[in-house]
């Protein structure tokens, strides 16, 4: 593209992009023209996008939940299914409930509740350290702590036995299939955050674990995975002395599992 300001048109950007095999153009060519401060940054953002980056990467932020999600290069883009969670999860929540969200990556999920509750008293740990610096953009922001380590070993010891709302976004991806994913993940996102071990459910295995511990009487882990993974991952979570539920949405391929911990007698 000329860096002439007269060809920086919407028709000109969708053309550039739809050649380099963008399905959707002119909704991408809108969100570049609108984010991009200056023509020069305007063709780094199409160049970028044209050489296979992930949208939310070029434009540096995701839409998630009505909220605009700061989203590093390298860093988990949040999916839109994965609102149905964060759904779940605001109906079992109350305001000033005590919020983790474990393998945060942006943050996105714990701001989007939050943001859902208008106050609680929230956590964020990822081990990715890029993960970790976008994360507290979005959450510190919102009166949010984030930790970098990894899953619950950076969390206040104080927080035992208290947390009503437990997010875990684990990877579950089976190693053996992380390369059949979309260039824009298998390439652009960190791979700790698709890769869940053999079958796809090893950080859940660590996660159920300790997830006892963690929740306070009445309290609930969730976390998402897929349709075919989910009778294994329930009984994990029964294993695990949580009391487990599935919820499903069809209409955004989404399949979650909520995991309680039974009330105090």
């Amino acid at each position: 593209m000329s860096a002439s300001p007269s060809l920086v048109t919407l028709s000109t950007v969708a053309a550039r992009l739809r050649a380099a095999g963008c399905v959707f153009a002119e909704d991408e060519a809108r969100l570049i023209l609108a984010t991009a401060a200056t023509p020069a940054a305007l063709h780094t953002m199409v160049d970028r996008r044209a050489a296979g980056l992930p949208l939310e990467h070029v434009l540096g932020w995701a839409e998630f939940r009505g909220l605009r999600i700061s989203v590093d290069a390298g860093v988990f883009v949040p999916r839109r299914r994965t609102e149905f969670l964060v759904e779940q999860a605001v109906a079992l929540a109350r305001p000033g409930a005590v919020v983790v969200d474990l393998c945060c990556g942006s943050g996105a999920l714990g701001a989007a509740l939050v943001a859902a509750l208008g106050r609680a008293e929230w956590y964020a740990a990822d081990i990715d350290p890029a993960a970790v610096r976008c994360a507290r953009r979005n959450v510190e922001a919102a009166g949010g702590t984030v930790y970098e380590g990894d899953l619950y070993e950076p969390l206040p010891a104080a927080l035992r036995g208290r947390v009503d709302v437990l997010l875990a976004n684990v990877p579950y991806v089976p190693t053996e299939e992380v390369g059949l994913l979309p260039p824009e993940a298998r390439v652009h996102e960190a791979r700790v955050a698709l890769d869940g071990g053999a079958d796809g459910l090893d950080v859940l295995r660590r996660v159920t674990a300790d997830a006892h511990g963690w929740l306070a009487p009445g309290g609930s882990l969730l976390f998402e995975t897929s349709g075919r993974q989910a009778s294994s991952a329930m009984a994990i979570v029964a294993g695990d002395g949580l009391e487990p539920r599935l919820a499903e949405c069809a209409d955004l391929e989404a399949t979650v599992v909520i995991g309680t911990r039974p009330p105090a007698p």
